[in-house]
Order: structure tokens, then sequence, then C-alpha cells
């Protein structure tokens, strides 16, 4: 891969990945709630989906998916649905304070907050056209396809994983705030409704 093709696929991947959405959403509000550590592990599922549709949309294995509507809309509705039972579980939560404790996570809930973040991460069939649209310009057919595939991941994973830390790293900052009595559930009723939100605009997309 030439310099000035990286340059502009970093570029590119920057503008990308800096963008708030569900992912972000889904890691501030777990390093508010239950710590930065916490967060981390969702941050981890999300980006290990996010690299699945990418890895994908490399092998051209996406495309299946893209010219399909039928597997589109089973992605769609199945990712909109996730994030309608989020913002709906948040929504209607009687919380009204947050206590964050020290203790270590169990191994279950270090899986239940991988498996959330790989969710959420995985939820949105855009990705993968928006993969299937970008990665393309960047291949270059006549080099080693293997060493790309690495070149490309590891761009986008770095600075992916940087910004959700970013991120969960102010939310965690910003915890104390949330942790007076009765703010969570003012906190509750704004994420709730992003993520329902979400959920209603993903499922509205079409191919």
């Amino acid at each position: 891969m030439e310099l000035q093709v990286w340059i502009y696929y970093t570029l590119a991947v920057l503008l990308l990945t800096a963008s708030p959405g569900p992912m972000v959403l889904l890691c501030v509000t777990t390093s508010i709630k239950d710590g930065f550590n916490s967060a981390i592990y969702s941050a981890m599922g999300g980006l290990l989906a996010i690299v699945g549709i990418l890895t994908l949309s490399f092998t051209g294995l996406g495309l299946v998916v893209q010219s399909s509507q039928f597997m589109f809309d089973i992605v769609k509705y199945i990712g909109a649905g996730y994030l309608i039972y989020l913002g709906y579980k948040a929504f209607t939560s009687t919380q009204e304070s947050y206590e964050i404790t020290t203790n270590e996570k169990t191994s279950k809930e270090k899986m239940s907050l991988f498996f959330k973040g790989f969710l959420v991460g995985a939820s949105n069939p855009k990705a993968i056209i928006f993969f299937l649209a970008l990665l393309p310009q960047f291949i270059d057919p006549s080099a080693p396809l293997f060493t790309q595939y690495i070149i490309l991941v590891t761009t986008f994973a770095i600075p992916e994983l940087a910004w959700l830390m970013l991120y969960s790293y102010m939310g965690a900052k910003s915890s104390k705030w949330f942790l007076k009595a009765g703010r969570a559930r003012f906190f509750n009723r704004i994420t709730g409704g992003v993520f329902m939100g979400a959920g209603v605009l993903l499922s509205t997309t079409n191919k």
C-alpha cells in the first residue's frame, strides 16, 4: 500500500471513528454506572463486531447482505430491536441513584458486557455497505491482499478503540455528577430515549 493511499484512508477512518454513535453511548453509560474498567469489555466487544464487518466486506462476503433485501432486513431489524430493547430497559428503570463498586466483575458479568458491546457494534447494517463502498478504493489487487488487510484493519481498530476509551474515560470522570441522588432516573430517560430513537431510525433504513 502506498503511503499516500494509507494517509487518505487514515483520515477517512479518523472522521468515521470520531463520530459518536450507539457504541459510544453504550461505553459512556457503562463507564458511568459500572466504572471505566467495565466499559473496556463493552468497547472490546463492539470493536470485534466492527472488525468482523470490515473483514466480511474485505473478503466480499458482505455482498451477500448488500445484494439480498431479505438478509439486509434481518440484520436491520435484529439490530433495531436490540437498540430499542436497551433503550426501553433504561427508560423504564426506576433506579434513583448509582453506586459504583470497586469489586472485580465476575467472568459472567464480563462476558455480558462484552456481548452487549458486540451486539451494539454489529447492529447497524449500514456499516457493511459503508465498508463495501470505502475499502475497494484503497485496495490494490496487484499487491499482497493479506498485508493490505492487516494494515486496513489495524489502522481502523486503533483509532476506534482510542475514541471509545476516551469517551469512556470522560464518562467515568463525570460519574460523580450522576452519583448524586435523583439523577439516575434523568440519565436513564435521556440514554433510553437516544437508544430507542437510534433503533427506530435504524428500522427505517433502506438499502
